[in-house]
């Protein structure tokens, strides 16, 4: 009897497909959250290394620019009132404010250097907020996604027993299919749950040093403009 049992187990698919064909359609509905929870993942990170990468090569060129002595006027003409990289925008912003806080006599107005700090902050906040873009979206599949894919087991366990129960036969043949079925929905849950947890984690760090950047551009831009302030 157990032979005959094995041999029907034996007979029956177990590849990944036909086990999403034969789940129910909550069980179904489950998987097919979770890849595309994955998919999306996978194309915010990608994504991420992108623009990440693009930062990093666009500050350091602006800082070459910056610190090269070219008068920071000549700077500013260059760099237009429409810049495409974060620290351009950035040094945009302080040059902007510095600019309309000069009177017509030449004479700047009180309070220049707390207007030109405001604007660059604003500037940087709207950085911040395009780079963490997408950021939230990982750490919500990292940490929902394993319980998701728990609640899809359970489910497809409920249903394996009461096929169990209906059939009124525990053989393997019987009981396999049904709870291969569900633990699948387990697996997919951690699928997609690793890697956004790892790389929300390495993101947010890469995040937090190219902010940091920006922060101590920013910082040293409001010190030269107080020097002349002061001069």
């Amino acid at each position: 009897m157990e032979a005959e049992a094995i041999g029907l187990a034996s007979d029956v698919d177990f590849s990944v497909t036909a086990l999403f064909w034969r789940a129910t359609f909550v069980v179904k509905l489950v998987m097919l959250m979770l890849i595309g929870a994955s998919f999306w993942s996978w194309a915010i990170i990608v994504q991420k290394f992108i623009n990440f990468r693009k930062a990093r090569a666009s500050a350091a060129e602006f800082d070459r620019a910056f610190w090269s002595g070219e008068p920071l006027d000549e700077l500013f003409d260059k760099v237009g009132s429409d810049p495409q990289g974060a620290s351009q925008r950035i040094f945009a912003a302080g040059m902007s404010e510095w600019q309309r806080s000069h009177k017509d006599d030449g004479q700047l107005i009180a309070g220049a250097t707390a207007r030109i700090d405001r604007s660059m902050d604003v500037a940087i906040a709207k950085v911040e907020e395009n780079l963490n873009n997408g950021l939230t979206f990982l750490a919500t599949v990292g940490s929902t996604a394993p319980f998701i894919g728990l609640f899809g087991t359970v489910w497809g366990i409920k249903n394996a027993f009461e096929e169990i129960a209906i059939a009124q036969n525990t053989n393997l043949a019987v009981v396999a299919p049904g709870i291969a079925e569900a633990l699948v929905a387990t697996a997919l849950g951690l699928v997609a749950a690793i890697p956004a947890v790892i790389f929300y984690n390495k993101l947010s760090t890469d995040a937090d040093r190219i902010m940091s950047g920006y922060e101590a551009f920013a910082d040293e831009f409001t010190t030269i403009l107080s020097r002349q302030l002061d001069s």
